[in-house]
């Protein structure tokens, strides 16, 4: 619960009703889209503006209480967990689009702006704004910048960072930093927009944000590829890219995913298949068609067992939403659904399937791949029981096993999740000691009394050392 002195200024700053510590606003608040992670904070408040967020920072710092800011909360790294308690910082009433430049090609937002609301209006106005993490309905602007999401579009167009020209952000003496802005070049001193992106809440409070717009592509086509054997599928994906051609998504489902996801979506998918590829190509009519051509030529000569092309753009659509779908459909299987995201170079994709099967029968757990396969994002995920101790303690090692190899082919922990709670002990494995004494120094500057977004990425010790396999 929050004193009563500090509570009173807060309420003196944005209202009485946006600042709560009743018992259903702090459970609400205690968790976040990663599972069997909970703990209470002791205040959520709800600014409506970038004064609202720096006054309500000065009290807070003043008071030395930790601050947490969140969107909706979807984050898979337990990045929104006020693990040491203090006062979340709810973005959801700064969800205006404050600007359309339509001679710059940029929009202006605030931080609260769901994700999906703001992809529409923009396409309605005949541009595209890329990003689209698979929470996009519900997640917003503000967190994507956060995590730096990803997305299904991610190998074409990029990710969140690439879409951010500039910021408004609170630090967390309440003073206000502005990065960047409308222009397509700008060296002038260190990159902080970029900083910012994917800081997870840990170095400012974003308040406003200029995203760049781009013209949407004038044609589509979309495929699948199946094929009996997951390795052909996994394999396919790096010779589509060996082949020069850069599909807008390519993803890949394994035969359990295959199926879960049937049944949800009704879509009539190929049951007796390893593994699918889900292909969108787009561009101009006459590329698209090459590529389409040529992409399942590739497929046949990597052993698919048969290719087929949506006929239509609503049945292209139904079989990007199926995708969309995948971890809402596996959390229909078992109780607890853990979701990982780790990433190896995109000529190692093959390589990682094989370990992630190896890993999941090494250890008796159940882990279903799908994803990014175009970008080397993939998505093992686990279902399990939070209530069996002895098998939630096979699926920690079994995640803790996967992260290691995929370092060891060249990958990474993380491609989109975030590094949070759940991944902060084994974030030296990537970055290494000094990294983590340069990120640690950065974090100091911003932030010297460790106030913001507390006990996260930064773990109290890192786990064991592993070796990177080069080539």
């Amino acid at each position: 619960m929050l004193a009563e002195a500090v509570k009173k200024e807060l309420q003196a700053i944005m209202g009485d009703q946006w600042v709560r510590d009743d018992k259903e606003a702090l459970v609400t608040h205690s968790y976040d889209g990663t599972p069997m992670l909970q703990s209470l904070p002791d205040g959520v408040i709800y600014p409506a503006s970038t004064e609202h967020v720096s006054e309500t920072l000065k009290v807070l710092s003043r008071h030395r209480i930790p601050v947490i800011s969140r969107g909706s909360g979807t984050n898979l790294c337990g990045g929104t967990v006020p693990v040491n308690g203090g006062v979340v910082m709810v973005m959801h009433r700064m969800n205006k689009i404050l600007e359309v430049d339509l001679q710059n090609l940029t929009a202006t937002v605030q931080p609260g702006l769901n994700t999906k609301q703001f992809s529409t209006h923009i396409e309605g106005l005949g541009l595209f704004y890329p990003p689209d993490p698979s929470s996009m309905a519900i997640s917003t602007i503000g967190g994507n910048i956060a995590e730096n999401s990803g997305g299904l579009r991610g190998l074409k167009y990029g990710t969140t960072k690439d879409y951010v020209l500039g910021l408004e952000a609170v630090l967390p003496s309440g003073e206000i930093i502005r990065t960047g802005g409308k222009l397509m070049k700008d060296v002038a001193g260190y990159d902080l927009t970029k900083l910012l992106v994917g800081s997870e809440g840990t170095l400012a409070v974003i308040t406003e944000a200029t995203l760049k717009l781009i013209p949407p592509p004038k044609y589509k086509k979309t495929m699948l590829a199946m094929f009996k054997d997951i390795y052909d599928a996994a394999r396919t994906v790096s010779s589509i890219i060996e082949n020069r051609i850069i599909p807008a998504t390519l993803e890949i489902l394994d035969r359990p995913t295959i199926r879960v996801v049937d049944d949800f979506a009704k879509l009539g998918l190929p049951l007796d298949m390893e593994a699918i590829l889900l292909i969108e190509q787009d561009g101009d009519e006459e590329t698209v068609e090459r590529d389409i051509q040529r992409i399942s030529e590739i497929c046949r000569a990597e052993n698919a067992d048969r290719t087929e092309i949506a006929a239509n753009e609503e049945q292209a659509l139904k079989l990007l939403t199926a995708r969309r779908s995948a971890f809402t459909a596996l959390a229909r299987l078992r109780p607890t659904t853990i979701l990982e995201d780790a990433t190896v170079p995109r000529s190692r994709i093959a390589d990682m399937v094989l370990e992630i099967n190896r890993i999941a029968e090494k250890h008796k757990v159940q882990i279903c791949t799908f994803g990014h396969a175009g970008d080397g994002n993939l998505h093992p995920t686990a279902t399990t029981d939070a209530r069996d101790q002895d098998e939630i303690h096979r699926v920690e090692a079994a995640f803790e096993d996967i992260f290691e190899a995929a370092i060891r082919l060249g990958g990474t922990i993380t491609g989109e999740h975030g590094v949070g709670l759940v991944k902060a002990p084994f974030l030296e494995w990537k970055v290494g000691s000094v990294g983590m004494t340069v990120m640690s120094g950065i974090k100091q500057v911003f932030d010297p009394d460790g106030l913001l977004n507390p006990g996260k990425m930064f773990a109290k010790a890192a786990r064991k050392r592993v070796v990177i396999e080069h080539g």
